[in-house]
């Protein structure tokens, strides 16, 4: 049998299956096969529009050839249809769009030995930062920030860093940046650096930060602790409060410690900590997709260590040298601006981005994620992290991974696309809020790999 007569019968066989039926928008052989091949990946109602538009047109008498972009027109209402065109029109403009971005990698929320709990020197951190191609680093040492009124906010030979404070009553921590004087004395700082004794609402330093003109996060917001080895539980507790920048939505130290049910699993932990963890917590990231229904909240990245020596069986344990614990969790920003070799304009690059959610969260302790993108596009305009995108009729979402992986496209906190594969190309014809999540697989699983900032779809 031919390839003709192959098609022929598989032309009558669809005749006889679905035309004429009533819920089928065909009525002739050839409207059913046209009608078959449109309802591969779209709905009956784009398919029947489709065909309406077709049959004027002469297209299912199936003795007329139409011009290509006659019928690329008429069957553009078939939403699967006008994605494949709009894929092929815009991969060139989502690669001009892309390279105009700066992809620079950093860490945030960390301690010095200017913290009562932090045991490394600025000159340690920089160095450790520089060795695992740390692009800026942002400082946040309890309460206060000596760190800056000694000089050491500013660039050292390519790593770039920020100094901010850890504000930190019992719960309810709050990392914060772009201001110059702290929230509470220096003395306070050390004498009640996790106590009640502050008295302060989280609302107001919230609005203390703000009114400074500097951006905040809630910090560790799930944290629990581990009860086996003294940790303290330091979670956010008020979510009644409104005006922060964003939140922490994977933190390594609560991943980590969230590991350590027992002393066996706690030794596996400390030498092989990036392959014990779990990624952002699932109730984190269901708050976190509520509230960017109802505004804007920026999800950073946390790495919280303080290299602090701990005892275990006689033996001292550093939890974690900086040149060990740079490798794990990182926030990306993606900023037109370069970087200058010195000067605060790197700080205000950074703080802008983190600002505008122009951000994503990594492990990258298997791949770099440098090369990661998600873009939302149309015919006149691109959009990426951080970005609202005004929904005229359809739009692609583009992603692109530097590594193979599995790719999960997500709206308003629910699987929207999924894919394995180094690129997620689809078509959006709704609004809502879409995030990228991508899984590495290393040692036999997915692990989690990429967490982007939203694209805000109206």
């Amino acid at each position: 049998m031919d390839t003709k007569d192959q098609l022929i019968g598989m032309y009558r066989t669809l005749d006889r299956s679905f035309g004429p039926l009533r819920w089928w928008p065909a009525d002739t052989p050839f409207e059913v096969a046209v009608g078959a091949i449109l309802t591969q990946n779209t709905n009956w109602a784009n398919v029947q529009k489709a065909i309406g538009r077709i049959k004027p047109l002469g297209g299912t008498s199936g003795r007329k050839r139409m011009p290509g972009r006659d019928r690329q027109a008429a069957a553009e209402t078939a939403v699967f249809v006008r994605e494949e065109i709009l894929k092929a029109r815009f991969q060139e403009e989502r690669h001009t769009f892309v390279l105009k971005l700066n992809d620079y990698a950093g860490v945030i929320h960390l301690h010095s030995d200017y913290s009562h709990d932090g045991r490394a020197s600025i000159r340690e951190i920089v160095e450790a930062a520089r060795s695992n191609g740390i692009d800026f680093v942002m400082l946040t040492d309890h309460n206060w920030l000596q760190a800056k009124y000694d000089g050491h906010e500013r660039s050292y030979d390519g790593v770039h860093l920020i100094i901010g404070i850890e504000v930190t009553p019992r719960y309810n921590h709050y990392i914060a940046f772009g201001i110059d004087e702290p929230l509470i004395s220096c003395d306070l700082a050390w004498v009640f650096p996790y106590e009640d004794e502050l008295d302060i609402s989280p609302q107001f330093y919230i609005d203390w930060v703000r009114n400074k003109g500097g951006i905040g996060f809630i910090a560790h917001p799930d944290h629990e602790g581990s009860p086996r080895f003294h940790v303290k539980q330091f979670n956010w507790n008020d979510w009644s409060v409104t005006g922060y920048t964003g939140m922490g939505i994977w933190d390594f130290m609560t991943d980590w410690q969230g590991q350590l049910t027992g002393f066996a699993r706690a030794l596996l932990s400390y030498y092989l900590p990036a392959y014990m963890l779990k990624g952002p917590k699932k109730e984190t990231l269901r708050r976190w997709d509520e509230l960017n229904r109802t505004g804007k909240v920026v999800g950073i990245g946390e790495l919280d260590n303080h290299e602090t020596i701990k005892e275990m069986f006689g033996f001292e344990f550093r939890i974690f040298p900086f040149s060990k614990a740079f490798r794990f969790i990182r926030t990306h920003v993606l900023t037109e601006a370069s970087f200058l070799e010195e000067g605060e304009r790197n700080r205000e690059i950074v703080l802008s981005a983190l600002k505008r959610g122009r951000a994503y969260v990594a492990l990258e302790y298997f791949e770099e994620t440098r090369g990661f993108s998600f873009v939302v596009l149309d015919e006149s305009e691109a959009a990426t992290m951080g970005d609202e995108f005004y929904l005229d009729d359809m739009a692609i979402a583009q992603v692109e991974l530097p590594q193979k992986g599995k790719i999960r496209l997500i709206r308003n906190g629910e699987l929207f696309r999924e894919t394995v594969g180094r690129e997620l190309t689809c078509g959006i014809d709704e609004p809502g809020i879409y995030r990228v999540e991508a899984y590495l697989r290393r040692a036999f699983r997915y692990r989690p790999w990429i967490f982007s900032n939203p694209v805000y779809v109206r």
